[in-house]
C-alpha cells in the first residue's frame, strides 16, 4: 500500500492511495490539473485512478470532483446521504453507495462516522493483505466506540487542525467561528489529535501524517511537539511523523 497526501488544508484536500486492487483518491478539493501535476511528480498518472472516496461535501473536499469525473469517470464511493447531496449538482453514472463496510477484491473499506457541521461526514479504514491505512479529518471528536477498530494500523492520516491558544487569541476570528472550530462538530486540535494517536498507535504503526493544519491557528512545530509529548507520556513511538501541507504533496509512503 502506497500513499501520498497531495493537498491538505482549508483551501483543498486530496490524498492518493495505491493498493494491489487499484489506485484511488480520497476527496478532490483541488483542480484536476493540480492532481495531474502532483501525481506525475511521483511517477503516477490520473488515468489510472479508478475510484474516489468522498468524506463529506464541504467545498475544500469536492471542488474539483465534477471536472475530474468528466475527464476520468472514476467510481465515486459515497454514503447514501452524501449521494443525495452530490448527485443533483455533480451527475455521474458511476456513484456507488457505501454502507458500513465495502469489499473490493482484497481491499476492505470500513466507514468511520465523524462529527462535522455537514449532513454526513466520514473517515475510512483501508485494509488489504495485512496493510492498513486510517484517514480521518474534519471532526470534532472520534467516538470511543471506534477506538478499538482504529488501533494498531500501519499508517494514520489524522487531522491536527489548530493550537487552542493560537485560535483563542486570533483577533481575526470572531467568537462564533472559534466556538464552531472548538465544538463537537468542528475540528480536532493538536491536543485532541495527539491524544487519539497516543491511544491508537501500536507495534504495527509505521507512519503518522498530521493533516488539515490551519494556516492561521497552527504551525508544524506546534503540531509535532504536541504529538511527541503525548507519545512520550504514553511510552509510544512512531518511526515516521510527517506534516501534510496545503500546496505540497508528501513523499510516496509505502506501508
Amino acid at each position: 500500500m502506497k500513499v501520498s497526501v497531495l493537498a491538505s488544508g482549508s483551501k483543498g484536500n486530496c490524498c492518493y492511495v495505491e493498493t494491489a486492487t487499484g489506485e484511488f483518491l480520497i476527496d478532490i478539493g483541488v483542480t484536476p490539473s493540480y492532481i495531474e501535476n502532483k501525481l506525475h511528480s511521483i511517477g503516477k498518472n490520473s488515468k489510472n485512478i479508478n475510484a474516489v472516496f468522498i468524506t463529506h461535501t464541504h467545498v475544500d473536499h469536492i471542488s474539483g470532483l465534477k471536472t475530474f469525473i468528466k475527464k476520468y469517470n472514476p467510481i465515486i464511493y459515497v454514503t447514501e446521504k452524501i449521494y443525495k447531496e452530490l448527485s443533483t449538482n455533480i451527475p455521474s453514472d458511476n456513484y456507488a453507495i457505501i454502507g458500513k463496510e465495502l469489499s473490493i477484491d482484497d481491499l476492505k473499506v470500513s466507514v468511520i462516522k465523524t462529527s462535522h457541521d455537514t449532513e454526513d461526514s466520514n473517515g475510512y479504514i483501508f485494509e488489504e493483505n495485512g496493510h492498513s491505512l486510517v484517514y480521518i479529518t474534519d471532526t470534532g471528536y472520534i467516538n470511543v466506540k471506534n477506538h478499538k477498530k482504529l488501533s494498531n494500523k500501519n499508517l494514520y492520516i489524522l487531522e491536527s487542525n489548530h493550537d487552542i491558544n493560537l485560535l483563542m487569541n486570533n483577533p481575526k476570528y470572531p467568537y462564533y467561528l472559534k466556538q464552531r472550530i472548538l465544538g463537537d462538530k468542528g475540528h480536532l486540535s493538536n491536543e485532541d489529535s495527539s491524544y487519539y494517536l497516543s491511544c491508537f498507535i501500536g507495534n504495527e504503526t509505521k507512519c503518522v501524517i498530521l493533516a488539515h493544519l490551519s494556516e492561521h491557528n497552527n504551525t508544524k512545530n506546534l503540531a509535532l511537539n504536541s504529538l511527541n509529548l503525548a507519545l512520550d507520556k504514553s511510552n509510544k513511538e512512531c518511526d515516521q511523523i510527517i506534516v501534510a501541507e496545503q500546496n505540497e504533496r508528501t513523499e510516496l509512503i509505502e506501508v
